[in-house]
């Protein structure tokens, strides 16, 4: 198992998203399993062709959304994500569903606004 990240340049998502991107779907999937470990940030921005900030934004994220955790000098490891990321969109959708509840929306209108926001988020594919 190894970390596997191309940029493409003429994308339309930044090149620090497409990292994040690759990573979190990794982690996701299990291709890159808890406790592995990553490069530092200077070594994947140096095999990438990126520069050291770009990668670093990526892993806050990636931190911030609790896929990966930083063990200071022992370095920067996939975290357990699904139960993390699972807690994380459940705080989350009860935040929405008590918000819409106060703006008055219906239960239909409130899934209606989800949905058109997944797709946004998605692509229309599903």
């Amino acid at each position: 198992m190894t970390l596997k990240i191309d940029i493409d340049g003429g994308a339309t998502d930044a090149p620090y998203e497409q990292v994040r991107a690759r990573i979190a779907e990794q982690a996701r999937s299990g291709a890159l399993p808890a406790g592995y470990k990553l490069p530092t940030v200077r070594g994947l921005a140096e095999s990438l062709g990126l520069a050291p900030n770009t990668v670093a934004k990526a892993y806050r994220a990636l931190e911030a959304d609790g896929v990966i955790e930083t063990r200071g000098r022992n370095g920067t490891f996939v975290a357990a994500a699904g139960d993390a990321a699972a807690r994380a969109a459940s705080a989350e959708a009860q935040a929405y569903a008590e918000r819409a509840r106060r703006l008055g929306l219906t239960e239909d209108a409130a899934l209606a606004a989800v949905r058109d926001a997944l797709r946004a988020a998605y692509g229309n594919s599903g």
